[in-house]
């Protein structure tokens, strides 16, 4: 009996070390992730470090000094700029590394090799829509200019120099999780973030729906639901600006595109609030006489944060701003002599292209009336405790065929793809936009701004920019497509060369405006220009809401500070319940409602249309609206080819107002017809009596910031590695757009002066270390709607109570 226990609890023993060494799946092997030798525990972090600490590393030509404030972020000050460039790699790279890592796998289709087959159709994706294909272009005009070329390889030293130091047990949590190991940084992963941006800003469509639209409603209908200007708008560029230059010919529409827009022709993914704001108002608005920039770019929210604050210091420079973890320089930031900022355009620079093939070998496609040979790119994905897969890419002139076949395609395959159509993307082309960020950060004045944007190709963005010299100006910027109007709006035909791109809008006809006027510069996604402008850049853009709630705001105000940015940046008043609402007032019916229904009429009666955290009339005109919305066009619209592409709010808005006897008020599903006035009294008695099932009668459970969801997420998804659901502000058509997951991921206001002043938050903190006392210190101040100031130092020997941490690296001996 001993014996048997015995053995028993050998056997048991075993079965136990082999499965702690042994991973299941996405879970490492406990045995060493728990290890207290190399496991998680060596992760933690105190909130008190070092006051000094002396490093000598490989590749440095001189001393480079490192004050650490007490958020601690890194202010570098370097002899050259070979070393700044290599500390800033090396610091991000102690911070940053897995989220590094995880990016640009992500962007080069090699999440698979860490994560298995579950991650296989993201990889698959982004290598045939020609993601690795875009980054080689752009590593080769990165290379080929002799100072970004320098500036990449020393960051890219800098991050090795760091990884090379790391054994197991000093390896970041999320390695750990995933159970393996850093590798070496490549120039290529700093244009493969490069991609990543363009993707996130650039990279959606709706062309497949939009021409299934076309298909199913034919063009008149088309044109008049999903017009090419909104009924409101307050553009970017003044209305009334005159363009000062001489218009290239447009070029003329194809005879398949005009075809197609007769309705005698045969008829065979955005969500609102993903955007940004930023503004810059004249010295003879504000308080001290100059200018003052403010940028809050809304992204996908998440842990570790988007952006890294950093100051970087050298003979002829010295910037502070925010990096992307695993790029150089600032990409948002001031300096002494200038600030910048920008925002999202939204240019139509992805178009889909359908191609013939001559047979099933796709060896060749039809244009130009003969056959032409098409090409093939080889991707090899790994995949973790998998064969490799080997995946071959058919690409024409236009660019990669996504998915040629219908055999191609997952479930998991994104929507708005289409089968068997090229992809032509800005993305693909050669660029340099380092360049850009390399001379803003150097920048005197605006000479040097308008110098910059000439290299900055994709995605295209609304620079705004602010001088201690009292310029203000805002640019929509990038490398826009010479097109016919609505040359993209739908699927193209990709036989016909008059649908391929016409050439470029030259820089200096990109709409621009300097020190207009009205005393400020201001962008939030909307519509570059009034319809006064030659080209096309795209037919949809950013509800109005915000830009006209900010231009509004900046019209009245005087004697401007920095903190009448911030409280505009928190803002949430909504210019759509101010717009709508009385409308949706007057069609209500009260003598049909029951006292719950009565008393929500009340409150949102009397709410003063701001999205705050303790605003019930938030809650019940939100979801009122969205009602409304879904009323009117899920019957004609609610489908999978249309992928529920509905017409805009600000057409539906259009509806409601001016034809208010429209037939899509109409439920075809019904058989009797609807009105739009009953399509407003029943939507808000749904929502009522849904609200009251939820959330118990009318009250403090209403509020907005406890009905409203919201929290920043780990990059890994892992519950304990995120914020947690918290109360928040604002909703996507305020300029405080919380919603989603999205919002604010950096905002900063710039006063420029004799003195610069920089004020800043994102919310999170600079480590990506989950054990770290910097994981999350900068939250709560960003929750609160505050700004810090941020300690903008002139040397490394000037003095502040406010560093903790100097650290000086210098060549090993």
């Amino acid at each position: 009996m001993k014996f048997t226990k015995a053995l028993f609890s050998i056997v048991f023993t075993l079965i136990l070390i082999w499965m702690l060494q042994t991973k299941f799946g996405p879970v490492p092997p406990l045995g060493k992730f728990l290890s207290p030798a190399d496991g998680f525990w060596q992760n933690a972090e105190s909130k008190h470090i070092l006051t000094a600490r002396t490093l000598n590393l490989p590749g440095l030509t001189d001393e480079v000094t490192i004050k650490y404030d007490e958020n601690r972020i890194p202010h570098i000050f370097a002899k050259n700029e070979h070393d700044l460039y290599y500390a800033q790699g090396y610091v991000t790279a102690t911070d940053r590394l897995w989220q590094m890592d995880i990016q640009t796998r992500s962007a080069a289709g090699r999440l698979a090799e860490v994560a298995g087959p579950q991650a296989l159709e993201i990889d698959r994706y982004h290598r045939r829509m020609g993601m690795v294909y875009g980054a080689e272009n752009t590593l080769k005009a990165m290379m080929r200019d002799k100072e970004i070329r320098e500036m990449v390889l020393a960051y890219t030293d800098g991050i090795n120099a760091y990884v090379h130091q790391l054994g197991p047990r000093e390896y970041p949590l999320e390695f750990k999780l995933l159970d393996y190991a850093p590798e070496d940084w490549k120039p290529i992963n700093c244009a493969f973030l490069l991609k990543l941006m363009s993707e996130t800003l650039a990279g959606g469509s709706n062309e497949f729906a939009m021409s299934n639209i076309l298909k199913k409603f034919g063009a008149a209908t088309t044109n008049d639901l999903f017009p090419d200007y909104p009924m409101r708008e307050d553009p970017i560029i003044p209305v009334g600006t005159k363009w000062d230059f001489k218009p290239l010919p447009i070029p003329k529409p194809s005879a398949s595109f005009l075809a197609s827009m007769s309705d005698s022709a045969k008829r065979v993914e955005k969500e609102e609030g993903i955007g940004s704001n930023n503004w810059a108002v004249a010295g003879s608005k504000t308080a001290n006489g100059y200018p003052i920039l403010a940028n809050d770019p809304h992204l996908n929210l998440t842990y570790p944060s988007i952006w890294f604050q950093v100051q970087l210091s050298a003979p002829g420079i010295n910037v502070y701003g925010v990096s992307l973890p695993g790029a150089p320089c600032v990409i948002l930031g001031f300096n002494n002599n200038i600030s910048w900022g920008i925002t999202n355009v939204d240019a139509d620079v992805l178009d889909w292209y359908q191609i013939k093939f001559k047979n099933n070998k796709k060896t060749e496609y039809w244009y130009n009336n003969k056959w032409n040979k098409t090409g093939r790119r080889v991707e090899v994905i790994n995949i973790r405790g998998e064969k490799p897969l080997v995946d071959t890419v058919i690409y024409t002139h236009h660019g990669p065929v996504v998915y040629e076949s219908k055999s191609k395609t997952t479930k998991n395959t994104p929507r708005f793809v289409p089968v068997g159509d090229a992809l032509r993307w800005i993305a693909h082309d050669e660029s340099n936009e380092f360049r850009t960020f390399y001379i803003l950060n150097r920048g005197k004045g605006y000479d040097d701004y308008r110098k910059a944007l000439t290299y900055f190709s994709a995605p295209a963005s609304n620079f705004v920019f602010a001088s201690r010299d009292k310029d203000i100006a805002i640019t929509p910027n990038g490398k826009f497509p010479l097109k016919f109007k609505d040359q993209g709006k739908f699927i193209l035909d990709g036989s016909d060369p008059a649908n391929d791109w016409h050439g470029w809008i030259p820089f200096d006809q990109n709409p621009t405006v300097k020190n207009p006027s009205r005393g400020f510069v201001s962008s939030a996604n909307q519509s570059s220009t009034d319809q006064t402008y030659p080209y096309y850049i795209n037919w949809q853009f950013a509800p109005y809401q915000r830009g006209k709630r900010i231009n509004d705001r900046l019209s009245v105000m005087q004697k401007a500070t920095v903190d009448s940015m911030r409280l505009l940046q928190t803002d949430v008043y909504s210019i759509r319940a101010q717009d709508i609402m009385p409308v949706m007032l007057k069609y209500l019916d009260a003598s049909k409602l029951d006292q719950n229904q009565l008393e929500a009429l009340h409150i949102v009666k009397t709410w003063d249309k701001n999205f705050s955290v303790n605003a019930i009339g938030a809650t019940i005109f939100s979801a009122w609206w969205l009602k409304v919305y879904d009323m009117i066009w899920a019957d004609d619209f609610d489908n999978k080819k249309l992928q529920h592409n509905y017409p805009s709010m600000d057409r539906t808005e259009k509806l409601i107002l001016q034809e208010p006897n429209s037939k899509w008020f109409d439920d075809s599903r019904s058989q009797v017809k609807e009105t739009c006035a009953e399509i407003i009294n029943s939507a808000f008695i749904n929502v009522v009596d849904d609200l009251t099932h939820k959330y118990g009668q009318p009250g403090k459970s209403w509020q907005w910031g406890s009905v409203k969801k919201m929290e920043i997420a780990h990059l890994t998804n892992q519950e304990a590695l995120s914020s947690g659901n918290f109360e928040s502000p604002g909703t996507g058509s305020t300029i405080d757009a919380l919603t989603g997951g999205h919002g604010p991921s950096w905002r900063m206001v710039v006063q420029m002066g004799p003195t610069v002043k920089g004020y800043g938050i994102f919310p999170g903190g600079e480590s990506g270390n989950p054990g770290s006392f910097f994981y999350d210190d900068m939250l709560k101040t960003w929750q609160n709607g505050q700004l810090k100031e941020l300690l903008f130092m002139q040397s490394p020997t000037e003095t502040s109570n406010r560093i903790k941490t100097t650290v000086t690296i210098s060549n090993k001996k």
